[in-house]
């Protein structure tokens, strides 16, 4: 996530830091991610203490979306947080696929995003959990379709780990 922000000239920073609340109790600090057990291994600050304040956030899943704070504080009892924010939107592969399938007719099943994607991303299929050889679309099609293609499917694209949740199909 980039960020970038500016302190008043004579103050001196003194602790950087992201949170995931604006709200805290009085005489309380604002929770600092990089202690917090979720994200200590996979938050990593790469701004500096000057002006950017970017971050970058490894493994992420869809308990990660959320709304983002950047924290400041300075040697002049100086503390701010960034009011806006920034937003993380995590989303996550789905298996399109029709109601009815009936044997003998031709399915189609595809794998959605709302994540932009390369023209060059290459899909996996697999049905009960198996990896399936197909042309590597992000669509799956089956004609004629058999019984025996009943099955739960889910997708993925090649490189990344995460898999689909699978949906049932069962051929009438």
């Amino acid at each position: 996530m980039r960020c970038t922000y500016t302190y008043p000239t004579g103050h001196q920073i003194e602790k950087v830091f992201w949170t995931k609340t604006q709200d805290k109790k009085e005489h309380e600090e604002f929770p600092d991610l990089s202690d917090d057990p979720e994200y200590s291994q996979r938050l990593q600050y790469l701004g500096d203490n000057q002006q950017n304040c970017n971050i970058r956030l490894s493994h992420v899943t869809l308990k990660d979306s959320h709304m983002y704070y950047f924290r400041f504080i300075t040697d002049k009892d100086g503390k701010w947080i960034g009011k806006s924010g920034v937003t993380l939107t995590v989303t996550d592969l789905q298996v399109e696929s029709p109601e009815r399938v009936t044997e003998g007719d031709s399915v189609n099943l595809t794998c959605k995003s709302s994540c932009a994607l390369t023209d060059r991303a290459t899909f996996i299929w697999y049905r009960n959990s198996q990896k399936i050889l197909t042309e590597n679309k992000y669509k799956l099609s089956i004609n004629p379709v058999r019984r025996e293609h009943s099955g739960r499917y889910s997708c993925a694209v090649d490189g990344h780990t995460h898999i689909s949740p699978a949906v049932q199909i069962n051929v009438m």
